[in-house]
């Protein structure tokens, strides 16, 4: 097994996406980046603390590879704007991957170079590609929570179309009880 820690706005959202994913193990959400020791979810949406919100994603690299976990990433949100996805604003909630590995951060890289070069998207790609440090795992009623909050507002008009463009888009990759 491996590690993966992607930081792509809101982790509600990051989180169900990659728990969709053939090969995915286990989805934590969190925080990482910061300097913070144990930073609260409270001292974290203050801004303050350096972390930003992520999820660790532990996968079987038999199944599903990580150059397709960042493939699924960067279009999955929008990596051209700085420090904020839709009405989630400031640096927790930034663009990041955390690299466990040298050949994470030469994938990532390579990736984002590519991508920028392409011009699939209108303005520079500005994701933070860092060494991973330390994962904070969010408190208990972050975890799951598109799956056990579905008729919430939030999880209704943000995570479900996300969810849904997932599933028109990398349908291939689905476990097959998502497909």
């Amino acid at each position: 097994m491996e590690k993966a820690t992607f930081g792509s706005g809101c982790f509600w959202c990051t989180e169900a996406i990659f728990q969709n994913i053939k090969g995915v193990i286990k989805v934590e959400s969190g925080y990482s980046g910061g300097k913070e020791k144990n930073p609260s979810y409270r001292e974290v949406c203050g801004g303050r603390t350096g972390h930003a919100e992520v999820v660790q994603v532990t996968f079987d690299p038999k199944l599903v590879s990580f150059d397709e976990l960042l493939e699924i990433f960067w279009n999955t949100h929008d990596p051209t704007t700085l420090n904020r996805q839709g009405n989630d604003v400031g640096p927790q909630y930034r663009s990041v991957v955390y690299y466990h590995s040298q050949e994470q951060m030469e994938l990532a890289v390579r990736y984002k170079e590519q991508l920028d070069k392409s011009g699939v998207f209108a303005s520079p790609i500005v994701t933070e590609i860092s060494p991973y440090s330390e994962f904070y795992v969010a408190e208990d009623y972050h975890q799951h929570y598109f799956e056990l909050n579905g008729s919430q507002p939030y999880c209704s008009f943000v995570i479900r179309p996300k969810v849904e463009k997932l599933k028109k888009k990398y349908g291939d990759k689905l476990k097959l009880s998502q497909a």
